[in-house]
């Protein structure tokens, strides 16, 4: 797996936290950020984590992990500074690139597996995107390598959505259980009400 690369864009300012930072909320006993690299990393594939700058106090989190981080000097353009610059600096020979966000708390290897497996077992190059069990679009989506121009040249903060949208005659839908692809915690309230859910 050591030629697909996942992608944690962590650059954002975590404005909606109202002073607290999403990525360090603690999650099975980690920060967030430090949590979802870890479980990206028992992929087996390279992992690259964006960041403000080495700095930032997200640096500390992952202190000993081998992961590449990269620092967006752009990342109040939202988070197409992340994608750019983070699918611009993987190493080279990537044939693929999963953009797995740094503010999802539920979801796990075995999932991130799923969409690498559906991707070698397809003739050729698809984009895998993962999905709820109704089939409500989510995350995270692995991109195929000439996929990347199009990532590198994104602005705003869509995020990927337009490339999805422009391969979607080549797009795999993969259905996680419970709402793994759909949780995302942006706002204090909205990680109170998840961990009276979870009771975590």
């Amino acid at each position: 797996m050591h030629d697909i690369a996942i992608l944690i864009p962590a650059a954002g300012a975590s404005s909606r936290m109202r002073g607290k930072d999403k990525l360090l909320e603690q999650v099975d006993g980690l920060p967030l950020l430090r949590r979802q690299a870890e479980q990206a990393l028992a992929t087996g594939c390279h992992v690259a984590v964006t960041l403000p700058d080495h700095d930032h106090p997200r640096a500390e989190a992952l202190a000993g992990l081998p992961v590449q981080v990269i620092a967006v000097p752009d990342a109040s353009e939202g988070m197409s500074a992340s994608l750019r610059r983070g699918v611009s600096l993987l190493p080279g020979g990537m044939r693929a690139v999963m953009i797995l966000p740094g503010d999802m708390p539920e979801l796990t290897t075995a999932d991130m597996s799923q969409l690498i497996n559906g991707f070698e077992a397809t003739p050729h190059p698809m984009l895998q995107q993962a999905t709820s069990l109704d089939g409500t679009p989510g995350h995270p989506v692995l991109f195929p390598a000439d996929c990347f121009s199009a990532l590198i040249r994104l602005t705003g903060d869509q995020g990927a959505r337009d490339v999805v949208k422009a391969n979607a005659h080549r797009l795999s839908r993969i259905a996680l259980d419970g709402a793994r692809a759909l949780t995302d915690l942006d706002t204090p309230e909205a990680w109170a009400r998840w961990r009276a859910d979870t009771h975590v």
